[in-house]
């Protein structure tokens, strides 16, 4: 299959191919002919497995220049946004369309004008509201409206600003939902607002063929010592290590820098132009680990992953798939790395019993001596998250053992 069997206009296919994309994704397959046709469509994609150019492709063959702003796009943080925007300007680099993108924290006059003169609008909620609000939008003419990360829009308790901006919109719009899962708030949507919608599914677990996974079975006091032992042994060209929490996520990044380790950092509690900035630096490679709380990587699509580390568990098993999934991508290999504790069990258990997904325990001998000695004396946190000292090291060094085998797929 290819861009031209879909019938795409050669500016697009030649935009496309500037960027490396030389044959549609399994998603895309699916859902260009789908939205091409006019139906209302519910991609169901891991992120990274093509997602924009899935809608954007399709909508900017409809794009009509010049009369005015026909498409709406949401999406649920400001990062995701940009990158939205940043690919659709990219796909339509040989034709004339006008794409704003317009978030909170910033100035409103600039997005005032440049939402006059655009053709697509892509946004978050609470901007979106406010323009509204304000009566600084025109969207009589709105043809197509996305709801991207749908799943997470959802999660994040954007029910109701989707359902205003939704009512503020033509009755007979295309409507377009992209996700991972297709939630009972999902289908309420789709009741609502969508007319015998098509669903196109790709899959969305990574192929085992492509994806390494381990897990340690550790102490709590131990997990911050070996994640320095494998950063350092691991030859990554870029890794995410994700914490549950903002105070781990920063004592964790704090403690790795200690160590030598050139890190980022990102939370939900930093602002979103600070957010923006640490975004663009990773991806120009000033470093190439960062540290994450789930919240704060929802939906970006951070490109060439090849490690991930779970320094926490998420009590949601539908969570690690969509962690893991992060890497291993567009035919590449990845790994990723679990550190668990007692009170991961059962939570890990639930995983390999829900999901297709082969994970395999390290080896049933003691630590390497500098496991231990890698990482300087530094602790933070209150259960576990930093480490003892040297003496309490020892002790644990000498009676503790990864258990082989503890977990079997049911």
């Amino acid at each position: 299959m290819t861009f031209e069997l879909l019938e795409i206009k050669p500016e697009i296919i030649k935009a496309l191919k500037e960027q490396g994309i030389e044959s549609p994704t399994s998603i895309q397959k699916k859902s260009i002919p789908l939205i091409k046709s006019g139906k209302d469509v519910i991609g169901v994609s891991k992120t990274g497995s093509g997602k924009t150019a899935s809608f954007g492709v399709p909508i900017l063959e409809s794009i009509k220049p010049g009369q005015g702003l026909q498409v709406l796009i949401l999406a649920p943080v400001r990062e995701l946004a940009v990158q939205i925007s940043n690919e659709l300007k990219k796909f339509s680099k040989y034709m004339r369309c006008s794409i704003t993108t317009v978030f909170g924290g910033v100035a409103l006059e600039p997005q005032i004008r440049d939402i006059a003169k655009s053709e697509i609008v892509v946004g978050t909620p609470g901007r979106l509201l406010d323009h509204l609000e304000r009566k600084n939008m025109n969207l009589s003419r709105i043809s197509c409206f996305v709801l991207d990360e749908a799943d997470k829009m959802v999660e994040m308790g954007f029910i109701e600003d989707i359902n205003k901006i939704l009512s503020c919109t033509p009755k007979n719009k295309q409507v377009l939902l992209f996700g991972a899962t297709i939630s009972h708030e999902i289908e309420q949507l789709k009741k609502r607002h969508m007319k015998d919608p098509s669903v196109a599914k790709a899959d969305v677990h990574v192929k085992e063929e492509f994806l390494e996974q381990f897990y340690y079975n550790i102490k709590p006091h131990e997990k911050f010592s070996l994640l320095v032992h494998l950063l350092k042994k691991e030859k990554s060209k870029r890794t995410i290590i994700f914490c549950s929490a903002r105070s781990t996520v920063e004592g964790v990044a704090k403690n790795l820098r200690n160590n030598g380790i050139k890190v980022e950092m990102i939370h939900g509690k930093l602002s979103q132009n600070r957010r923006l900035k640490i975004m663009e630096g990773f991806n120009h490679g000033h470093s190439n680990t960062l540290v994450a709380s789930a919240v704060a990587a929802r939906g970006l699509d951070i490109k060439d992953v090849t490690h991930i580390f779970n320094y926490d568990l998420s009590q949601d098993p539908q969570e690690y798939i969509h962690r893991v999934g992060r890497t291993a991508r567009a035919g590449e290999t990845g790994k990723a790395i679990t550190l668990l504790t007692q009170r991961d069990h059962d939570t890990f258990s639930e995983i390999l019993s829900r999901y297709p997904v082969k994970v395999n325990v390290m080896p049933n001998e003691t630590f390497p001596r500098i496991f231990f000695d890698s990482a300087q004396q530094r602790s933070f946190g209150r259960k576990g998250s930093g480490f003892r000292s040297s003496r309490s090291n020892d002790r644990s060094r000498r009676s503790h053992r990864p258990n082989r085998g503890s977990y079997r797929r049911r």
